[in-house]
């Protein structure tokens, strides 16, 4: 307990001024950007060529721009851990791109991605996720699978496809129907739904062939088989497990101050039983329309194609340096939420490790910046920019009743809050 306190005592969330490291690679990153739609745009000729040369300029100026808001850090303990797994990858995987970067988003969710110049993108939330190394390889291999095979690429060309089909139908629509009768507006509608479903199709096709490619990828860097389908599964939980609770013992625990006691009311919740979600009949299917396969059909269907991978393996054990990671990954989660402007999931998040006894300084610290933020947020009229609405088809009972506490604090209380755990009254309770 004492060395967990002091680990809380002394941990400064990474540092981001890194000013020559971002410099360099904004200079490297546009180059090669601008060589990217320069050779689509060659070789793409007309109107495909245009529209493929403006989608990826658009890209490239949006991601400069997280690049210069620090949405990534350099030079960090966590490229140093993977750099030796993309070697380990390239060794017996020639169709891997040999110009590989390696850029840490501050983004809690577990989650990776590849640019069309060979930067690859390493979500933090892999790490304060996964298991151990291996898995993290697992991850980069689906998305190296991507990668080899284009997927971005062709996913733009048939949406610059689509778009002309979809122009031409609705034109004909128009030339054969004289008002806007009703048959008018569904033939429309069933162009928008078709279309929808023919993405949403493509979509999964592709995530079965980056799963496929990935995972031979993975086998041919001598990886434990196994971890690949364990990466997916811990994935899969993350889609689908419950968000711990949080108890009503915790609010009152955390907010009954001493110039401030805690109020009853601050709990009620918002009444929508007289709200009837069934009542508009749904026109889409909703499966139709998802991104990304269901996890456990991806599951099946990889062991179908790899009979090794049909036999349960428990995760590997991490390695010192990995698990090394992996704490710093947790205790990142608040300042990359604080980063992100996601004040509501901080302080969220923050009453969870706390409800846990967790790194109780550390956390009551970020407790109060974060409602700090939120003070300033409902002061100046804003404060659905931070905090989210309550959606109750969408969302745990506890996120529900955490929003609701949230949206019954006046302004008054929300800063006595705020100042609370910016003293050093609250932070000397810990001990």
């Amino acid at each position: 307990l004492f060395s967990i306190m002091g680990i809380a005592q002394i941990y400064k969330p990474i540092d981001t001024a890194d000013y020559i490291q971002r410099k360099a690679f904004l200079k490297s990153f546009e180059g090669n950007n601008e060589a990217t739609v320069k050779r689509l745009k060659s070789q793409y000729s007309g109107k495909t060529g245009s529209e493929l040369s403006k989608i990826y300029k658009e890209f490239g100026t949006d991601f400069e721009k997280q690049v210069k808001n620090k949405d990534f850090i350099f030079k960090s303990e966590f490229e140093t851990s993977i750099q030796p797994i993309i070697q380990r990858l390239k060794k017996n995987n020639p169709k891997i791109p040999q110009d590989l970067k390696i850029l840490i988003a501050k983004d809690n969710t577990p989650n990776a991605y590849c640019l069309a110049d060979g930067t690859f993108v390493i979500n933090m939330g892999l790490y304060s996720w996964l298991n151990n190394e291996e898995q993290i390889a697992a991850v980069i291999a689906h998305e190296l699978g991507h990668k080899i095979e284009e997927h971005s690429l062709k996913t733009f060309l048939k949406i610059i496809e689509q778009d002309k089909q979809d122009k031409a139908v609705v034109e004909n629509i128009k030339s054969t129907t004289t008002s806007r009768s009703q048959s008018q507006n569904q033939k429309a509608f069933d162009i928008f739904k078709n279309t929808a479903y023919k993405k949403g199709i493509e979509r999964r096709q592709s995530e079965m062939q980056a799963d496929s490619l990935g995972y031979v990828i993975f086998k041919n860097s001598d990886f434990r088989k196994e971890e690949f389908v364990n990466a997916l599964q811990r994935l899969q939980d993350f889609d689908t497990i419950s968000p711990r609770e949080l108890k009503v013992e915790t609010y009152k625990k955390l907010f009954n101050l001493p110039k401030q006691a805690f109020n009853e009311k601050w709990m009620k919740k918002e009444d929508f039983s007289l709200y009837n979600y069934n009542f508009y009949k749904e026109k889409l299917n909703k499966d139709s329309l998802a991104s990304h396969p269901e996890v456990s059909r991806r599951i099946e269907v990889l062991k179908k194609t790899f009979a090794e991978l049909k036999t349960p393996v428990n995760p590997e054990k991490p390695s010192d340096l990995f698990l090394t990671l992996k704490k710093t990954a947790r205790m990142e989660i608040l300042p990359n939420y604080f980063h992100s402007e996601d004040y509501g999931l901080g302080i969220y998040a923050a009453m969870q490790f706390l409800q846990d006894e967790e790194e109780e300084k550390y956390y009551k610290s970020w407790l109060g910046r974060c409602f700090s933020k939120i003070y300033e947020a409902r002061k100046n009229y804003n404060l659905n920019r931070y905090l989210d609405r309550i959606e109750p088809k969408n969302q745990s009972e506890s996120y529900q009743q955490f929003l609701n506490f949230m949206w019954n604090l006046s302004l008054d209380e929300i800063k006595n809050i705020a100042d609370f755990y910016q003293t050093n009254e609250a932070l000397a309770k810990v001990n």
